[in-house]
């Protein structure tokens, strides 16, 4: 009987062969390693180990086939049977029974079996044993190597907001976590610092503003409250009440300013520290002519900063409100502008009262105010110069101060030169850029320049 012929579908109907990927190992539901085994220390003792384990593995197996190799080695297969014969003196034998024989060769390869066999059980065995003490010593070692590691994860732990004075200060070798631990003490360092400053920013605002708001509440109680208050009365409140919110504008205004120029916001353009002078003298150049003063221009062109204008604008701008309201009537204030080797120069002289020496560390601090200062009626926030140095140092450079009593005051703004081939030196210069520049007062007018001043051509 012939067998059925099998029928096979086209090679076009048939099903593509599916391989399907192999599933990960998992573990059955509710099986949790323990804390010990999710740590970097059991890792990295697991990975000695391991490591440990495959190098002495692939060691002895190195010796073992080499010595495989070089040697003949099988058991004892092919055996004979011999007589055993016992000659006597006189030369007649006797057979005292069969012995079982094998050639010299097979005892000699008998004996490299033998030895093949103990030297990978013995080899075993050390693997064994060897893994399991590298398992001990790698977890000592590596317990050893992150002990800082958790020196910093506590000391870090302990630190909270509001106190930063904790530092991790890590002995030992110069290695790459006490490198991370001078790293953090850094970084802490940089914060505590900050905060510091915040927390003084916060608490002189608050000193600041109590005054304002006591003499509003003072004036509008005693204006509301009083049966018998006149209308005299009533407008001396007002204005003083006017005086106190001006103030109190004025400071929410240079806290503002301050904040901005803490943020990383500039508007970076090139900015011609000229144009920059001469927009900031044309808006005093009104209320320096009511004062009987004039501002003198001496301006080189071409002094090209990469920068924000408005920022820099408001600091000259700061610094001439000063001089305006401080230099005596009839002097003169001068604006100069020019370059000294890498670095560009802006400055503001005035013939004011000066500051003494004593003092010129404090000038630029938050809410420092002079003695001209606290004796003038118009009370001021404190933080003008303070946000010039702001300005300044967010682009890079410094700001210098040069006075005296009774002589004037000369504040010079030192900025790095844009795109210079060799950079700015380390420091500016620390000698005054307009020392001996002295003269007579000319007449006061409304916009008074100098002809240094490229405008004025």
């Amino acid at each position: 009987m012939r067998p059925r012929p099998r029928f096979r579908r086209p090679s076009r109907f048939r099903k593509p062969l599916r391989f399907r990927r192999p599933s990960r190992l998992r573990l059955p539901a509710g099986t949790r390693l323990p804390a010990f085994a999710h740590s970097i220390r059991f890792r990295l003792t697991v990975m000695y180990s391991t490591l440990l384990f495959v190098l002495t593995a692939l060691v002895l197996g190195g010796i073992y086939g080499a010595v495989a190799a070089s040697t003949d080695a099988e058991p004892i297969t092919d055996t004979a049977r011999a007589d055993k014969i016992y000659r006597f003196p006189d030369g007649s034998t006797t057979k005292l029974g069969e012995v079982e024989v094998v050639k010299v060769q097979q005892v000699e390869r008998a004996v490299n079996y033998e030895t093949q066999q103990a030297l990978q059980h013995y080899s075993l065995l050390m693997l064994a044993g060897l893994f399991v003490a590298s398992l001990g010593i790698g977890w000592v070692l590596s317990g050893r190597a992150l002990k800082p590691v958790r020196a910093i994860a506590r000391t870090a732990a302990e630190i909270q907001a509001t106190d930063l004075s904790r530092r991790i200060r890590l002995t030992g070798p110069k290695d790459e976590l006490r490198y991370l631990a001078d790293t953090i003490d850094s970084m802490l360092d940089r914060l505590d610092a900050a905060f510091a400053a915040q927390r003084q920013l916060i608490d002189d605002a608050s000193h600041e503003l109590r005054s304002p708001l006591a003499i509003i509440r003072a004036n509008l109680d005693t204006v509301l409250i009083a049966p018998d208050a006149e209308d005299a009365d009533r407008r001396r409140a007002v204005q003083v009440v006017d005086r106190a919110t001006t103030r109190m504008t004025r400071l929410v205004e240079d806290l503002l300013a301050t904040a901005r120029r803490s943020a990383p916001a500039f508007h970076d353009t090139d900015v011609d520290l000229a144009v920059v002078a001469r927009e900031a003298a044309e808006e005093f150049d009104s209320l320096a002519a009511s004062r009987r003063l004039t501002i003198e221009r001496e301006l080189r062109r071409g002094l090209t900063i990469i920068g924000d204008h408005d920022a820099l604008r408001r600091a000259v701008g700061n610094l001439l409100s000063n001089a305006v309201r401080l230099a005596p009537a009839g002097s003169r204030i001068t604006v100069a502008a020019d370059r000294a080797g890498g670095w560009l120069w802006l400055a503001v002289k005035d013939a004011g009262p000066g500051i003494g020496r004593d003092e010129q560390d404090r000038v630029f601090d938050r809410f420092w105010r002079g003695p001209e200062a606290r004796r003038s009626p118009e009370r001021r926030t404190g933080l003008g110069l303070a946000i010039v140095r702001h300005i300044v140092e967010a682009h890079g450079g410094h700001v210098r101060l040069f006075s005296a009593p009774d002589v004037g005051s000369t504040f010079v703004l030192w900025l790095p030169v844009a795109g210079g081939d060799g950079g700015a030196p380390q420091a500016p210069p620390e000698t005054d850029p307009l020392a001996g520049r002295t003269g007579p007062a000319p007449p006061a007018r409304a916009g008074g320049r100098s002809s240094g001043d490229p405008s004025s051509r």
